[in-house]
C-alpha cells in the first residue's frame, strides 16, 4: 500500500507545490485512488514530480463540498475520464464562509460541472463500493463539532444557515489486513468520526488520516485551547489507532496536540508519503 500527499497547506517534499487544500493518492492491491483533488490542478503537477501516473487512477472520493478539496476534479477528469467520482449529492449545495462584516460571505462550494460529469456518482448516505472501499456519513454526533465551523454556512432559500455538514463522507480502505480511514476535514469532529467508525465497523481503525478543522487566523481563546486539548486526550483513548493529520488542523493546534499525543500523531506535509504498513 502507498499513501502519498499530493496537496497540503505546508511545504514538504522539495519541488512540490503547497496550497490551502488537500489531496491524497492511495494505492492498494485493487485500486489506485484519489481522496480529494486540492483547490486547483496543481496537485496534478505534484503527482508528476512524485512519479505518480494519474491516468491509472480508477476512483476519486470527494470528502465534502468545498472548493479546496474539489478544485482539481474537472482538470483531472480531462486527463482521466474513466475514474469514477464518488460524492454525496448534498455536496452540490451552496456553501459559504463568513469573513466578517467588512468582507461578507465568500462562496466555498464546488464547481457545479463536477456533478454533471458522466463518471460522477452522487450518493445519499453510506455506500459499499467493493470489498476494499466503503463510505459512511455522520448520523449520530455524540461530541461537539469544531468551534471553527461557526463561520461556515449554507445558503438555503436565499438565507444563510449554519452548515450541518450532511455532505461530508468518510472513506474506509480495507487492505492488507488493515482498516484505514480518510476523513478530509472532519467538520463533524474527529471524535465523532472515530465513534461512528467504531459503531458501524465494530472495531478501531488502524490508521486515521484527516484534518481536524482547528485552524484559526487569529489567536486562540482559552476555551478553544481547552477544546484542542480535550480532542487530543480523547483520541489517546483509542489504543490501536495511529493518527495522521494535515491541512485544516493548523500547525499551532497540531503542536499542542502533539505534546499530548506524542508518536501517536504525525503531520503530513505536501509531497510526503505515509508509511503505515511497515
Amino acid at each position: 500500500m502507498r499513501i502519498i500527499n499530493l496537496m497540503e497547506n505546508t511545504e514538504g517534499t522539495q519541488g512540490c507545490v503547497y496550497q490551502h487544500g488537500l489531496s491524497f493518492y492511495v494505492e492498494t492491491e485493487r485500486h489506485k485512488l484519489l481522496v480529494d483533488a486540492g483547490p486547483s490542478a496543481d496537485f496534478m503537477e505534484n503527482a508528476k514530480r512524485l512519479g505518480i501516473d494519474l491516468g491509472k487512477v480508477d476512483t476519486l472520493v470527494l470528502s465534502h463540498g468545498h472548493y479546496d478539496h474539489s478544485g482539481g476534479i474537472l482538470p483531472f477528469a480531462k486527463i482521466n475520464p474513466n475514474a469514477l467520482i464518488f460524492l454525496q449529492a448534498l455536496a452540490t449545495g451552496e456553501y459559504y464562509a463568513y469573513d466578517g462584516a467588512e468582507l461578507g460571505y465568500r462562496f466555498i462550494g464546488i464547481d457545479p460541472g463536477i456533478a454533471k460529469l458522466p463518471q460522477a456518482r452522487l450518493l445519499n448516505g453510506d455506500e459499499r463500493i467493493d470489498e476494499e472501499l466503503s463510505l459512511f456519513v455522520m448520523d449520530q454526533n455524540q461530541w461537539p463539532v469544531p468551534s471553527t465551523n461557526k463561520r461556515i454556512l449554507e445558503k438555503v432559500g436565499g438565507e444563510y444557515v449554519r452548515d450541518a455538514f450532511l455532505h461530508e463522507q468518510v472513506l474506509v480502505v480495507r487492505s492488507e489486513g488493515k482498516n484505514l480511514v480518510f476523513s478530509g476535514c472532519a467538520h463533524n469532529g474527529v471524535l465523532n468520526v472515530m465513534d461512528t467508525f467504531l459503531r458501524k465497523y465494530q472495531a478501531e481503525p488502524d490508521v486515521l488520516v484527516s484534518g481536524f478543522h482547528l485552524m484559526k487566523k487569529t489567536e486562540y481563546r482559552e476555551d478553544q485551547l481547552d477544546e484542542i486539548d480535550e480532542i487530543a486526550r480523547s483520541l489517546m483513548k483509542y489504543e490501536r489507532t495511529k493518527f495522521y493529520t494535515c491541512h485544516c488542523t493548523g500547525i499551532p493546534a497540531y503542536e499542542r496536540m502533539k505534546a499530548i499525543m506524542g508518536e501517536r500523531l504525525t503531520y503530513v506535509h505536501a509531497g510526503e508519503e505515509i508509511k503505515v504498513l511497515e
